[in-house]
């Protein structure tokens, strides 16, 4: 199980704990939607398209390990390592997602509500490194969109 938990007074970044042990902070891009974490001594950037529905994860050479389209629909997708993995919210009212196989759901992302800053993540089968995106994905959506629902 993958958690992050916000830290600092703002609650801006996250500390990210694969099962009980912090493995990364996921750092939020100050300008930009999208952000960064180390992992094994690997730098990763996750940066989004203009309209936030595109993401790519990118190393320090560059190079794209995984993308996620359709962001913030009901249904999105992400391709990793040559892997199509779908999700879907659960509920309109609700930003709790699944990881779906063949239309049933095999893992969960939680948000424990919309004030929180604590998430729970069970995606089993997903490298540690995708999960990572996955997760930085839908925080930089949440927090895009509590941003917008401010203004």
């Amino acid at each position: 199980m993958l958690k992050a938990e916000g830290r600092g007074f703002w609650k801006n970044k996250y500390d990210l704990l694969h099962d009980g042990v912090k493995v990364a902070c996921w750092d939020p891009s100050m300008w930009s939607t999208g952000g960064s974490f180390t992992l094994d001594g690997r730098s990763y950037r996750v940066r989004a398209n203009g309209w936030g529905t595109k993401y790519t994860m990118t190393d320090d050479q560059d190079a794209v390990h995984a993308s996620a389209v359709r962001v913030g629909r009901k249904n999105w997708t992400v391709e990793a390592d040559g892997r199509v993995y779908e999700f879907q919210r659960t509920s309109s009212w609700r930003n709790d997602q699944q990881l779906v196989h063949n239309g049933i759901p095999v893992g969960t992302i939680k948000r424990r509500n919309s004030f929180s800053s604590k998430v729970e993540a069970d995606l089993p089968g997903l490298p540690l490194p995708v999960q990572i995106f996955v997760l930085g994905v839908l925080i930089s959506l949440w927090n895009s969109q509590a941003a917008a629902a401010a203004a």
